[in-house]
């Protein structure tokens, strides 16, 4: 396996996307790691910290169909997968695709939808389909869905269920800029930023990065220390802990993360840094359950587990 276009591939991805996006390296990182593990992202921090910027400059830069999905109380599910109607000119039902059918999906303020509407995704981010009418459509490939929410305003919002959550493969806060990144935000956006965004990859070639990120491998110290992790969250005071679906995608994410950093196996500093933010938006604890808490908490399972290399 060829593991330096992985480490191309995403030093290009974060020099394009830094053309629009200042400061925000980790967190580009970050959506690359779930767009090579099939994962979908939950972006979840106050307004105009650019969060819908980001994901329309990563759509441009990985030159694939986007749509952009705006939540709201009467957005209905039918809004988002599609409809049959009549058509007149063929003289029988036709369906229209939703903007479901697409790349990459951005779904803005998703918890301002209801839970009606929020359920209808769950299909669609499970098993990447929909079924409309008792009629099954298969989406495009590659798929993901970057959501935005606003952690502080709950008026008019609908929190996302534990099964929602669970469906999101990082939860990110992306935070305030420092001083100097400020002013070249600023700067910047006085033209239209995205201009500045070309296509560095094409769809053949990602379609390969997808296929080979799936041959990294781990011993049996790494997968064991992986799950010693796991179970010491199910430990303690959380009112509920990982479920193995958190366990696959934390392993798939060491797996990408190990790629793009120019190696063909995982090791345990891939898990470290990775868990915080597969893990924070898969348990309950008692209390505020805040992006910033509950990284904390995994932060604190992680350091209480043995790391194998530690023992040689």
């Amino acid at each position: 396996m060829n593991v330096q276009k992985f480490v191309e591939f995403k030093n290009k991805t974060i020099s394009n996307i830094s053309k629009v996006i200042i400061g925000k390296e980790e967190t580009i990182e970050l959506i690359i790691v779930s767009l090579l593990s099939g994962g979908h992202v939950l972006l979840e921090d106050i307004p105009g910290i650019g969060k819908t910027m980001m994901v329309k400059a990563f759509a441009k830069t990985l030159n694939l169909p986007f749509n952009r999905i705006q939540s709201t109380p009467d957005l209905l599910p039918s809004d988002i997968t599609g409809i049959n109607f009549y058509n007149q000119k063929i003289g029988d039902f036709e369906f229209k695709t939703g903007p479901i059918f697409s790349n990459i999906i951005l779904i803005d303020e998703i918890n301002r939808a209801t839970p009606r509407t929020q359920s209808s995704l769950l299909e669609a981010m499970e098993e990447r389909q929909i079924t409309a009418d008792g009629v099954t459509r298969k989406l495009d490939n590659p798929f993901m869905v970057l959501a935005t929410q606003n952690p502080i305003e709950s008026y008019g919002t609908f929190p996302l269920p534990e099964a929602q959550l669970d469906r999101f493969f990082m939860r990110i806060k992306m935070g305030y800029p420092t001083k100097k990144e400020e002013k070249e935000i600023i700067l910047k956006n006085i033209y239209d930023p995205l201009n500045s965004i070309e296509p560095i990859v094409g769809i053949d070639e990602l379609e390969e990065l997808l296929i080979e990120v799936k041959e990294v491998k781990a011993n049996d110290d790494v997968l064991n220390y992986l799950i010693d992790i796991i179970n010491e969250t199910r430990r303690g005071d959380l009112e509920l802990g990982v479920s193995p679906r958190g366990s696959i995608a934390l392993f798939k994410a060491s797996q990408a993360y190990a790629l793009i950093n120019g190696r063909d196996f995982i090791i345990p500093e891939d898990i470290k840094k990775m868990a915080p933010y597969i893990l924070n938006h898969r348990i309950i604890a008692r209390g505020n359950n805040s992006v910033d808490d509950t990284m904390g908490i995994i932060n604190q399972a992680v350091n209480s587990v043995k790391v194998p290399l530690e023992e040689i």
